[in-house]
């Protein structure tokens, strides 16, 4: 499902913005994009987006800026002694005549630290992160509701036009059996002709039996209205359900298909045709629903 979602927070200088989007997804797909400084919160928000999202391919962009009037450059004093130690050892090692300055070791890694960037990790950012990202999220569930209704609304629209197809196949099939019952009996007619041969009834009632079994959809009708009940009910829940309802999409497909294989009956072929049509709707439709 589509959605959009975002959120602003600020906490000791620094500036967050995230946003989320998703698009339709058979599974859920999660793309991150942070600057490394959030590196290591990865793994929290992609929990944090898997305890809220089921399905749809979702990516979420963090922003993080410094505000410049609080930026805070400190020296690291300790490392600087350290490192300037170690040159000295090195030249020696090497025995070679070098003078260490001060440039040579303020150009060393790790002497300047941010003020800031040294506690973004710490447990109250850590928190901000995570609270401005599900704030986003919260958002974009909200977002992805409003089409769901949508979605909902119109899958109902689907269901009751199967409902009424299916129950024109239930009207239509004792006529056909009837058809059927009349027509073996015209053939038998022009087949035996004047010969003195006749069929007893009781033969011809136990054919007409065993091709009303054979073509026999009750059955199957009965199934894909229990289906269809489930539809309703699968509708009306307020949690995700969409992978449930493709499996019930392929069932109430297997019911249709073997109603059209049993009838031969052109009426009863134009109705699952139509059924067919209206389940590709639905399975297209359900693509989409979380």
């Amino acid at each position: 499902m589509t959605g959009y979602g975002s959120a602003r927070a600020e906490h000791r200088g620094l500036a967050l913005e995230v946003e989320a989007r998703s698009v339709n997804h058979r599974y859920l797909s999660l793309q991150l994009r942070c600057p490394s400084d959030l590196a290591a919160l990865e793994p929290d928000i992609e929990t944090l987006l898997r305890s809220k999202l089921q399905r749809g391919s979702v990516t979420v962009q963090i922003q993080l800026r410094r505000k410049q009037e609080t930026a805070e450059t400190i020296v690291d004093a300790a490392h600087a002694k350290a490192v300037a130690a170690a040159l000295r050892k090195l030249a020696k090692d090497l025995r070679v005549r070098a003078d260490v300055s001060l440039s040579d070791v303020l150009a060393a890694p790790g002497v300047f630290t941010n003020g800031r960037a040294g506690g973004a990790l710490d447990d109250s950012v850590r928190e901000s992160v995570l609270g401005a990202v599900g704030a986003a999220v919260d958002e974009l569930v909200v977002s992805r509701a409003r089409e769901g209704a949508a979605l909902a609304a119109e899958l109902r629209k689907h269901i009751s036009e199967m409902r009424q197809m299916s129950a024109a196949i239930a009207a239509r099939t004792p006529a056909v059996v009837k058809e059927h019952h009349a027509r073996l009996r015209k053939r038998l007619a022009e087949l035996l002709g004047g010969a003195e041969t006749r069929v007893r009834d009781e033969d011809l009632a136990r054919e007409i039996a065993l091709l009303a079994d054979r073509t026999d959809v009750t059955e199957e009708l009965a199934r894909l209205r229990v289906h269809l009940d489930e539809a309703d009910v699968l509708l009306g829940r307020g949690e995700p359900v969409g992978r449930r309802f493709e499996f019930l999409t392929q069932e109430m497909l297997r019911e249709v298909n073997t109603t059209g294989s049993k009838s031969a009956d052109a009426e009863i072929s134009k109705h699952v045709i139509a059924l067919k049509a209206e389940l590709e709707r639905v399975r297209e439709q359900v693509a989409n629903l979380e």
